[in-house]
């Protein structure tokens, strides 16, 4: 039979297929060697991009306002100094702020931000402008140039963030941007946050400041979780700070608007006669010849789902020149809730609340975007000794919406209650909105 012998009892391959074999190992030798040295099958890893340095990423945003205001004729009289038309709030729109910033890093552990705003007096003026270096002390950062300088919860939340179109009534005994250095960091797990700075005071809008009499700052300012259940949505969280001034000018000034601002700083000739050209302030204790002057401030805030709070008390300790001291104190509380269910993110490395993330966004996504109803008690009290500043207590009720993380539009309707000691109590309410886009 032809295929009678092709395998023999033990398996083993015959003589005739062993030959096959060869003969098909041998073709498969030859077209390697064609090939010459190209392996057949090879491994090609891309190469890993190294980060080139110094890098650069374009940011900023806008605030347009608007304003509605009535006030009573008794109020005019009180903000005006006895002046009713110096105190006529006017209605209004304007450009709160214009910011374009170029951050990123100068190297792999040097990062850096400059920020101008072509809105604000100085047009445009310095507003962030500083290097950081990561890991000076253990995991510490240190930052010189010119910042907000670590006191207060309400100054530390970015403008961008808030939950109203101003800072409460006590922002006005921030030390705010100053030229300094400081070291800041959080611990590892993100449920602390520390910082201590040094800086010259006062700073003008270009971050300068001179004068060998004094000029120097402290501010410091820590703050703990006591409660982080982000499964359960909620977190407890406490802080406090302190600040140090010795003005190099020997003066200091506090003064306050009702929490809004709409001005005219394009010249008297584009301003209607006989009326401020910007939002006048309400209370204002007049430039105090001062020592020095120390701030304690005590912080508190919390969320639980939708609903979120926060409250801070700050007071202003001022050893006056040539007259008595003066404690002048300022405080405020708030509180919002998110109608479409969203949480307000808690920012664990600079201890203060984040940016606000609708769960669906207006546009493809098809959604509403996020809606939060906010309301806010503040108060500042600028009457001490022989100091008449007045009292102002502020009630605001909000109504914002975010399109999207990087857009949104806030309503506020504020009730300004002014105690004048010289021109008695008075009201005011103000109606503002603002548009927001950053990016």
């Amino acid at each position: 039979m032809a295929n009678e012998n092709r395998v023999q009892p033990s398996g083993q391959m015959v003589e005739a297929d062993w030959e096959q074999t060869a003969a098909s190992l041998q073709s498969q030798i030859d077209a390697l060697q064609r090939a010459g040295n190209e392996p057949v099958f090879c491994y090609d890893p891309q190469p890993v991009a190294k980060p080139t340095y110094p890098n650069v990423r374009l940011t900023g945003f806008f605030h347009a306002d608007a304003l509605w205001a009535s006030q009573s004729l008794e109020n005019q009289i009180a903000v005006g100094n006895g002046v009713a038309a110096d105190g006529d709030v006017q209605d209004g729109a304007d450009f709160r702020r214009a910011r374009l910033a170029a951050v990123g890093q100068a190297w792999d552990n040097i990062d850096y931000m400059l920020e101008m705003d072509f809105a604000f007096p100085g047009r445009p003026s310095f507003m962030d402008v500083w290097l950081e270096i990561d890991d000076v002390v253990g995991t510490s950062n240190l930052r010189i140039g010119q910042f907000r300088q670590p006191f207060g919860m309400d100054g530390l939340t970015s403008v961008k963030e808030m939950t109203f179109l101003e800072r409460g009534l006590p922002f006005a005994f921030l030390p705010f941007r100053q030229i300094g250095a400081m070291l800041h960091g959080h611990s590892h797990d993100e449920l602390a946050t520390y910082a201590v700075s040094g800086f010259r005071f006062p700073s003008d809008t270009f971050g300068g400041n001179v004068g060998d009499n004094g000029g120097y700052g402290l501010a410091t300012r820590v703050t703990g979780l006591l409660v982080n259940r982000p499964d359960a949505g909620g977190l407890l969280h406490i802080g406090g700070g302190y600040s140090f001034i010795d003005p190099a000018n020997d003066l200091v000034r506090y003064r306050n608007q009702p929490e809004v601002f709409v001005g005219e700083t394009g010249g008297g000739a584009l301003v209607p006669t006989g009326v401020p050209g910007n939002l006048p302030p309400f209370v204002d204790t007049g430039l105090l010849p001062t020592e020095n002057v120390n701030l304690a401030s005590l912080e508190i805030a919390m969320s639980y789902g939708s609903f979120y709070a926060q409250s801070e008390a700050i007071t202003a300790f001022v050893n006056r020149r040539g007259g008595d001291s003066l404690t002048l104190p300022g405080m405020y509380a708030h509180a919002g809730y998110f109608l479409t269910g969203e949480t307000r993110v808690y920012n664990g490395k600079s201890g203060v609340f984040g940016r606000v993330k609708p769960n669906r966004n207006v546009g493809k996504d098809g959604g509403i975007g996020a809606w939060e109803i906010a309301a806010r008690w503040s108060a500042i009290d600028l009457n001490d000794a022989d100091i008449q500043g007045g009292r102002l207590n502020n009630l605001t009720g909000g109504l914002n919406w975010y399109l999207n993380p990087n857009t949104k539009f806030q309503f506020n309707y504020i009730h300004a209650m002014l105690d004048s000691p010289i021109n008695g109590s008075s009201n005011a309410d103000l109606f503002a909105m603002r548009a927001q886009v950053d990016f």
